[in-house]
């Protein structure tokens, strides 16, 4: 009876052991083993994370047993599919059937997207898609991360202002195989958000030999303008060796030149317009600034005008008398003689006397009958004569 007890107590305690660990490994399962392209399928799935998103591949070149040793690159990406598991870690969905870019043999390929990593893989059949033998493996070396992967570098101005980001992605890693690894060639990937990670190549030149260590680093750059939370991915041998975090921050230089640019370009373009308009206006024309008022501006252009009448021709005699009136009158001296006086003012009357400019020789008041083409003597009752009687 005792060690009846005693039994059952090691099955109670042992079997949510068993249960745990069986939750602990995702499985796959597919309705159909073999389709063609165009169909469908139905992926079920149990042991998943409850709540984990997780992306569905057909993928090619790839077995159960060995994974997907070409990563995403060997899988039709445009006719995946994204599922989220139940509370108990389930799901049902319906997956397209096509054509991967590598040959088969195929699998369904169900991965986590977020979160702790974990995937499965289901064999599958495409019909009608060649299918060719898997790429042998390499020698029984076999790579295993010994520390903690990290980041190295920092970002520079370039990068402030939408420059690629880049890092070096620095681990140590470990021979735990039985041959020597040469060259070895990794494979790094990153992914943003819900993304599946983009992978690219790259070989480390050496030799780790068997039980040796060796510390590697890879560069890593981000796209141009790139910003928000990364998650850089090491692949080995079609196996993810680690993962590690990347916080990129936002290039606010670029946000800062909109803004500048938005500011600046208005601005320009009102002053450009403002000396455009100024240089145009009419009273512009003739002048800068501290140019004439309007009033003078209008006297000068009637005195052009007036310059620019015909002069008037007046008779011989006009002219003389005209000459006559232009000059400085002089006062005649006081003569005591009537005859004499007379004979000086009939004698000087062309000089100190004459028609004014404004009257012709037939209106002068103080003109008689004089010859033909001469002007007559001033009299006694005319203006010039009258101060001297």
């Amino acid at each position: 009876m005792a060690a009846a007890a005693v039994l059952a107590a090691l099955v109670a305690l042992l079997l949510p052991a068993g249960q745990a660990a069986a939750a602990d490994k995702p499985e796959v399962t597919l309705s159909k083993a073999e389709a063609g392209k165009g169909g469908d399928i139905t992926v079920k799935g149990e042991g998943w994370r409850p709540g984990a998103l997780l992306m569905m591949l057909v993928c090619g070149q790839a077995t159960p047993a060995r994974g997907v040793p070409g990563g995403t690159n060997s899988c039709a990406n445009d006719t995946g599919r994204a599922v989220t598991t139940d509370g108990k870690g389930t799901f049902s969905k319906k997956l397209p059937v096509a054509e991967p870019p590598k040959a088969c043999p195929c699998v369904v390929h169900v991965a986590t997207v977020t979160g702790e990593k974990a995937q499965a893989d289901a064999a599958f059949k495409v019909a009608g898609h060649p299918v060719e033998p898997l790429p042998k493996q390499q020698g029984g070396g076999r790579l295993s991360v010994l520390t903690d992967t990290r980041l190295e570098g920092s970002s520079g101005v370039l990068t402030w202002f939408g420059a690629p980001p880049s890092r070096t992605f620095v681990f140590t890693v470990g021979n735990v195989g039985s041959a020597p690894v040469k060259d070895p060639v990794f494979q790094v990937g990153t992914s943003h958000g819900v993304f599946a990670p983009q992978w690219e190549e790259q070989q480390w030149r050496g030799t780790i030999a068997p039980g040796k260590k060796a510390q590697i680093k890879l560069p890593v750059e981000l796209s141009a303008g790139a910003h928000g939370d990364y998650l850089v991915s090491l692949k080995f041998g079609g196996k993810v060796l680690a993962e590690q975090p990347w916080g990129v921050g936002r290039p606010w230089g670029v946000t800062v030149f909109w803004i500048l640019l938005c500011v600046v370009v208005p601005a320009a373009v009102f002053r450009i317009g403002m000396a455009v308009v100024d240089k145009l206006r009419p009273n512009r024309r003739r002048g800068g600034r501290g140019s004439r008022p309007a009033g003078r501006h209008r006297t000068g252009r009637i005195a052009e005008l007036t310059d620019r009448l015909p002069k008037l021709r007046l008779p011989q005699g006009a002219v003389a008398a005209d000459e006559t009136a232009r000059t400085p009158r002089t006062q005649p001296p006081r003569d005591s003689g009537r005859s004499g006086r007379s004979g000086k003012s009939a004698n000087d009357g062309a000089t100190t006397t004459g028609t004014l400019p404004w009257f012709t020789p037939d209106t002068d008041p103080g003109a008689g009958t004089p010859p033909a083409g001469k002007l007559s003597a001033p009299s006694e009752n005319s203006p010039t004569t009258k101060g001297n009687t």
